[in-house]
């Protein structure tokens, strides 16, 4: 399992996203909601590593509102190689210098972080599923299209590893 650094969205966002992932449930494709004995909520993961010390992280972060007030534009929905459906808000300048800021901060720390979450090399997403069978793909990728455009504010954000049951809530 992995910890990741996540930005969580608001009410309306969060409730547009879990009844996503119900639909998706109905159509046989395993959503979040059902990983993990349902301890994610929808978010967007600003880095991620195999381990994340949460007071380590805080400190690095300290004086940084990590969770800024971000409007996300979810404009299209996509998949990465491994069967992982998800929707994307449109890359913005803020977003982009947000993430860079965290990660300029987390690098100074000696916070080590994975390669594909680094500024760059980052495709911010909010993930739906992570075993999308290979037959039902295409019409996953239809049902995420039902939704969108769908428009958040990140209201909060927290260090979390649910494998090992933490979460850690950050400014």
């Amino acid at each position: 399992m992995v910890a990741a650094l996540e930005l969580y969205l608001d009410t309306d966002a969060t409730r547009r996203i879990r009844v996503l992932w119900d639909l998706l449930e109905s159509d046989g494709v395993p959503s979040l909601r059902s990983l993990l004995a349902q301890r994610h909520r929808p978010h967007v993961s600003l880095a991620v590593a195999p381990r994340l010390d949460p007071h380590r992280v805080a400190e690095a972060l300290s004086g940084t509102v990590v969770a800024a007030p971000l409007r996300l534009e979810f404009q299209h929905a996509g998949q990465f190689v491994g069967r992982v459906l998800w929707l994307g808000p449109a890359p913005t300048p803020e977003l982009l210098a947000h993430h860079a800021e965290v990660h300029d901060r987390l690098a100074r720390a000696g916070v080590e972080v994975v390669e594909h979450y680094r500024p760059g090399r980052w495709v911010p997403h909010c993930t739906l599923s992570m075993r999308v069978p290979n037959p039902l793909m295409g019409a996953a990728v239809r049902r995420c299209l039902e939704v969108l455009p769908l428009t958040a504010t990140v209201v909060g954000a927290a260090v979390a590893d649910h494998a090992r049951d933490i979460s850690h809530p950050l400014p």
